[in-house]
């Protein structure tokens, strides 16, 4: 059988496959054939660079991401196909349900149980990485951009409030470390640092909220603000916690297929919705969700051979959850970097961020526990930065907005040079350790 000519293998079919989305729109009158060609564009890039990032042993978060600035610079630049796909209200709608499907997701990773058996060194280790980064965060927006607000200067150091592991626990696999008592103190931190730091930017973007309302902040105000934040958490965990088996228990009684995902995911989008009615970012409710579902709740689902749960949602996640991030890269603008100040926040804001989570090493003090290794598996912002970023994009005071598109492409280089820089600094801090049985004996 004759092969195809070269140029129709290597060349005409990577532009036809951006060029056929448009040219099927713009012929059409269907109002979904925009979305689907944007779509088409979105889920291909992101596999692509990610398949890239894996390959250079990098998360898929970052080939995501990245996809996402190259389509955002494509279409700042008028590429035929990408015009309107970073402006897009469906594209954006899909995104915001694939952040609650991501929290959700991370709260099914922890359990409330999780959680009271971390420990006192994993609860320290989390504050100290949660308090310090927030202070330095402050600090560099007070030094670098003394032209905007408090409330600016707040909210970036809530964006070095958060940690994301799951690169560190890839690394520490990798390394046959994943039982060590490091691995142990990193991991249960993690959780109760994911609560904190949802916790600090519900009350950061409440109280950016109500300024922009023209509510005066007094201690009041502060106080109920972390009242009904602190309430909403725990009340919801503790009446979820009591409803949840027996909601599964009566749907364990229905007859047909995805009763347990489909159940599942109203449960994610009801907390997230009483969230926002609460006053808090939606985020926070699905995450709560996720942190109350554990599989005992719906083991007669299980039992019927509805399967894991966590399986189940991965081919929902794997469809919206780099939507998400594809978007959020869309919103980098490349051309701030030509002014220096933009480089230097970046910069300033990566040496913030690696120099307060190791502060995490002083809420250690076992003898034979390497600290350095748990200050630098702390350190990836990943995804969870991204989420922080993403909601600071959308809150204004007044005629100011609180991450404006030079702060957001900071943060977001940020973001990628903290998780580019956590796989080969732990790698070499386990490999230049003494051995565990001569550490024990320092």
């Amino acid at each position: 059988m004759p092969r195809r000519p070269l140029f129709r293998r290597r060349i005409l079919s990577p532009i036809l496959l951006v060029a056929l989305p448009g040219a099927a729109w713009a012929a059409g009158e269907d109002p979904s054939l925009p979305i689907l060609g944007y779509l088409i564009i979105i889920l291909l890039s992101a596999r692509l660079l990610g398949h890239l990032a894996i390959l250079f042993r990098q998360p898929a978060v970052l080939g995501e991401l990245t996809a996402g600035v190259i389509l955002g610079v494509g279409a700042r630049y008028g590429l035929p196909g990408l015009e309107g796909i970073s402006t897009d209200p469906f594209v954006d709608l899909l995104a915001r349900i694939g952040v609650l499907v991501l929290l959700f997701e991370v709260g099914l990773e922890s359990t409330v149980r999780d959680m009271v058996k971390v420990g006192l060194p994993s609860v320290l280790v989390a504050t100290l990485g949660v308090v310090v980064p927030f202070g330095l965060g402050w600090g560099v927006g007070v030094l670098l951009l003394p032209e905007h607000s408090v409330y600016v200067h707040v909210f970036l150091g809530a964006t070095l409030c958060a940690t994301s592991v799951g690169i560190t626990a890839r690394v520490l696999t990798d390394l046959g470390r994943s039982q060590s008592p490091e691995a142990r103190i990193i991991l249960g931190a993690a959780v109760v640092d994911d609560v904190l730091g949802l916790v600090i930017l519900a009350i950061v973007a409440g109280v950016i909220q109500a300024a922009d309302a023209g509510v005066a902040l007094e201690w009041t105000h502060l106080f109920g603000l972390v009242g009904r934040t602190i309430v909403f958490l725990v009340g919801g965990v503790v009446v979820g916690s009591f409803l949840s088996p027996r909601v599964f228990r009566v749907a364990a009684h229905l007859r047909g297929t995805g009763i347990l995902v489909g159940l599942a995911l109203s449960f994610c989008f009801l907390m997230s919705v009483l969230a926002g009615l609460a006053g808090l970012a939606p985020i926070v409710g699905a995450f709560v969700a996720g942190l109350i579902l554990e599989p005992v709740h719906y083991k007669d689902l299980v039992r019927k051979g509805e399967g894991d749960l966590e399986h189940l949602l991965r081919p929902i996640g794997a469809f919206l959850v780099p939507i998400f991030f594809v978007r959020m890269g869309m919103d980098v603008d490349v051309s701030t970097f030509a002014d220096p100040g933009s480089l230097v926040l970046a910069l300033v804001l990566t040496a913030a961020a690696i120099l307060g989570k190791q502060a995490c090493s002083l809420g250690v003090w076992r003898r034979g526990i390497d600290r350095l290794s748990i200050g630098l598996g702390m350190i990836p912002r990943g995804e969870v930065g991204l989420v922080f970023a993403s909601i600071g994009l959308g809150l204004t005071v007044g005629d100011e907005r609180i991450i404006d598109p030079s702060t957001y492409s900071a943060i977001v280089v940020m973001v990628m040079l903290t998780t580019f820089v956590t796989p080969p600094a732990l790698t070499w801090s386990f490999r230049h350790r003494k051995p565990p049985d001569l550490a024990e004996g320092t």
